[in-house]
């Protein structure tokens, strides 16, 4: 087996999980796309999770050394936002998988791995001494970053990042949060059988109902709720 079938298994995998989905392409599938047998495949990837994994890599390897830039940066919260904006578009296929069905949480070292890169972006846009809204305000800022790569993934990658940016510069320039009150909103009490089943495949793969929770935006108890037996 050489490193050109697991070449081309990757790149099968990532076309395949990004227009279909992660979870509904079967590895005989895959082994059909690239041309070999279902043997081949598992020979370099056990399992669908370890492709994931070889997927997520580079992206990973990236986010931590844009944020490992971005914390020494003079100005953080931008080299933050450009630095996550520059690793989605540097990798906007894998990125669309993930929204299709949360496909980088198949494996928790991914899963786990992403999560403390996006922690560290919202800490480095916040700053270390802000408020409930500053940090708020910082994870729409950063949310406003991947929906746009995701539904325009196909335009040209320059103008893309600028009207980007320019997004989230209006975001900053707009009055503070707490100047203009809203009613309040909660997270939401219940869960669609969609988010249900996502949540189901995460506990099942080992992820702690916080974590969880936190991936969904719903609150630990309604992980609980739906999830009878979760510890």
């Amino acid at each position: 087996m050489t490193d050109d079938t697991r070449a081309r298994i990757l790149r099968a995998a990532l076309e395949e999980f990004s227009e279909r989905g992660f979870h509904a392409v079967s590895v005989r599938e895959l082994a059909e796309r690239v041309g070999v047998t279902k043997t081949a495949v598992l020979y370099h990837f056990p399992g669908k999770a370890d492709i994931v994994t070889a997927l997520a890599e580079p992206l990973l390897d990236d986010l931590e050394t844009a944020m490992t830039k971005a914390a020494d940066a003079a100005d953080p919260r931008a080299a933050a936002i450009e630095g996550v904006l520059d690793v989605w578009l540097s990798h906007r296929y894998l990125l669309r998988m993930n929204l299709r069905d949360l496909g980088l949480t198949a494996s928790k070292a991914v899963f786990d791995r992403f999560r403390d890169g996006m922690l560290k972006a919202n800490y480095l846009v916040a700053g270390p001494d802000a408020d409930l809204p500053g940090r708020v305000r910082a994870a729409q800022a950063i949310a406003m970053l991947s929906d746009p790569v995701v539904l325009f993934a196909d335009a040209p990658a320059d103008e893309l990042r600028a009207a980007v940016l320019d997004g989230v510069d209006r975001l900053y320039a707009v009055a503070e949060p707490e100047a203009r009150p809203r009613g309040r909103r909660g997270r939401p009490p219940v869960m669609s059988p969609e988010t249900i089943e996502a949540a189901r495949r995460l506990y099942d793969a080992g992820h702690a109902p916080a974590d969880i929770a936190t991936a969904l935006g719903v609150s630990r108890a309604t992980i609980y709720r739906h999830l009878p037996g979760a510890e």
